[in-house]
């Protein structure tokens, strides 16, 4: 087996950081990795595919491992994982106490296959009753406007998603022309105090906490994908990277619970690290398909009640056949 040279992309993890650096090794390959800004791997690499690996929002792999002959195939390796109970923000004059209130409101996300909006709007529409055409969606950048959707779209049927070139969701939900806001970070007007925008729930960490508890799904924002071509000219390929992601995201985790080696400066983290390692089960950021199955299952059918994925698929059909193959030594 010759080294194989592979173009990878994605934002600066630490999880990452021993693969990229060369302190761990995927056997038979070498790589140049560019580090960059989610944003920009996500429009390059789903508009041209200029890398060969590359970082993903899931909902975008969704919508494009699902197409007809798929020129791309997932790795079950976590780039990014967020609870997003705190991705809510609203206009305290909407009148809004509860996720049931937003029934009949406006809700604008930065995209449509918006990691942070599917995970929230599959479980407004499947858990809380609040369905999918009874709010009226709107669509603009989070804090500037300009944001484009960067896959393509089949809305249900009633659905009504409004987008909006010249304003941001920041300035909307301020101005109260929308009334909530499902976004993954703070919008501006929040971080800047304005006395009408708020968090729908304050107290998120707690319900994230008790979601988990009760489902088991911890959500996966951004994944590896790969070109497809790579992996029919190379079986090995998709194991080979799979197993050195691993080791690098247990160095990284093995740093944080250890308070001598600890990369990050502040006090007591490996002591929350570690409460944190004992609440998941010992990997508090695990990859693989069958300890992420429930997360993976429920974005692709997520994906597909929104209209982004083109089919409802399982975990199975967008990972590589046989990546999880069970090797004792």
């Amino acid at each position: 087996m010759g080294t194989l040279r592979l173009s990878i992309a994605t934002t600066d993890y630490d999880h990452f950081r021993d693969f990229r650096l060369g302190a761990v090794r995927a056997e038979g390959i070498e790589h140049v990795w560019s580090v960059l800004g989610h944003h920009e791997v996500f429009a390059r690499f789903t508009a041209h595919r200029e890398w060969d690996v590359a970082e993903l929002s899931i909902a975008k792999f969704a919508a494009q491992v699902t197409r007809d002959d798929p020129d791309i195939v997932g790795l079950p390796v976590v780039c990014s994982r967020v609870f997003r109970f705190g991705a809510f923000y609203v206009n305290r004059r909407s009148g809004i106490e509860t996720a049931e209130d937003l029934r009949g409101k406006r809700i604008g996300s930065p995209e449509w296959a918006h990691s942070a909006a599917v995970y929230m709007r599959g479980w407004l529409h499947d858990e809380v009753g609040v369905k999918l055409d009874q709010v009226e969606w709107y669509q603009a950048g989070a804090n500037a406007p300009g944001r484009e959707e960067k896959v393509e779209l089949s809305l249900p049927d009633g659905v009504r998603l409004t987008r909006v070139s010249d304003r941001s969701l920041s300035d909307l939900l301020a101005a109260g022309d929308i009334d909530c806001a499902l976004i993954a970070r703070p919008p501006t007007c929040f971080l800047q105090g304005h006395p009408d925008v708020v968090r729908l729930y304050p107290d998120f960490e707690t319900r994230e906490l008790a979601y988990y508890q009760e489902t088991g799904i911890w959500p996966i924002m951004h994944i590896i994908a790969m070109r497809r071509r790579i992996l029919d000219e190379n079986p090995w390929v998709a194991r080979n990277l799979y197993n050195a992601f691993l080791e690098s995201k247990n160095r990284s985790v093995d740093r944080l619970l250890d308070p001598a080696v600890s990369r990050y400066p502040l006090p007591w983290l490996p002591a929350y690290g570690r409460r944190m390692a004992d609440l998941f089960g010992g990997d508090p950021f695990p990859y693989g398909i069958e300890p992420n199955r429930a997360t993976v299952g429920q974005l692709l059918d997520y994906a597909h009640q929104q209209g982004i994925a083109h089919r409802l698929a399982t975990p199975e059909e967008v990972f590589p056949a046989g990546i999880m193959t069970k090797v004792v030594v």
